[in-house]
């Protein structure tokens, strides 16, 4: 299975913070800053056109940004501008709010899968950080998230998943959810997903039956569903877990 270039484009403040969080050297990253969009909006489209017009056909494209309508002008330039045969994928940071509850924004219909990240876990377990220390926590995390997960298509992840797989999950005009957790809060719905994959790694120190214990729960909640599932010990990781879950559904 050959590789194929990814491509990630962060807007706005937040949006950047992810992507200058990405540790994957040889992989595109543009970070878009909308004060030079509202200083010069002719000379922006102009860049942007400049930018985009020549991005490979085989292209894995991400874009990550916060959902704030000034982004989403943003966003629809970009669009205009890029080829229509690359895969786009957006990544959406939408605090508190759950995209997979909210009518399909008009934009979508550009990108084969959404996936949205409400800071949910951020929010929840830490009652006490402000939002804006919510988007720096989480800014590492997702960072660190794209790196993990293109390390594994890379290397076929856990169970032979190749890119193949990975294309016949996220395409189709999805609504999604793609975390990295180092633990996991079975109160958050995890049911409602259609097909995704789930990946565990557990260090050399952590119990085989805790990283059953989590693979059976989530086995219990998507029962009846496609998904991909793997289990590996990883050295290195000690005594923590790694998960990464990415799963979607229509909208």
């Amino acid at each position: 299975m050959p590789s194929f270039p990814h491509i990630f484009i962060g807007i706005g403040n937040n949006g950047n913070r992810v992507v200058q969080n990405i540790g994957i050297e040889e992989v595109l990253k543009f970070s878009i800053n909308p004060s030079y969009y509202l200083l010069g909006k002719s000379s922006f489209k102009k860049k942007i056109r400049k930018t985009f017009w020549d991005i490979p056909d085989n292209a894995v494209l991400w874009i990550v940004l916060e959902n704030k309508p000034i982004n989403i002008e943003i966003l629809e330039i970009i669009l205009d501008y890029l080829p229509k045969n690359p895969l786009k994928l957006a990544y959406i940071l939408t605090p508190q709010k759950e995209l997979v509850h909210e009518k399909k924004p008009w934009w979508a219909q550009e990108f084969d899968t959404v996936f949205y990240d409400s800071l949910w876990e951020f929010l929840h377990d830490y009652t006490d950080v402000s939002l804006e220390t919510a988007f720096q926590m989480a800014a590492k995390n997702i960072g660190l998230m794209f790196t993990r997960l293109h390390y594994y298509l890379e290397n076929q992840m856990l169970v032979n998943v190749d890119y193949a797989d990975f294309f016949n999950i996220v395409r189709g005009n999805n609504v999604g959810i793609l975390r990295l957790l180092t633990k996991v809060n079975f109160e958050w719905h995890w049911g409602i997903w259609d097909k995704g994959l789930i990946n565990i790694l557990v260090g050399e120190n952590v119990p085989l039956s805790d990283a059953h214990k989590i693979l059976y729960n989530f086995q219990n909640f998507l029962k009846e569903k496609d998904i991909i599932w793997g289990i590996k010990m990883e050295e290195g990781l000690n005594s923590r877990v790694e998960i990464l879950s990415l799963l979607v559904k229509r909208w």
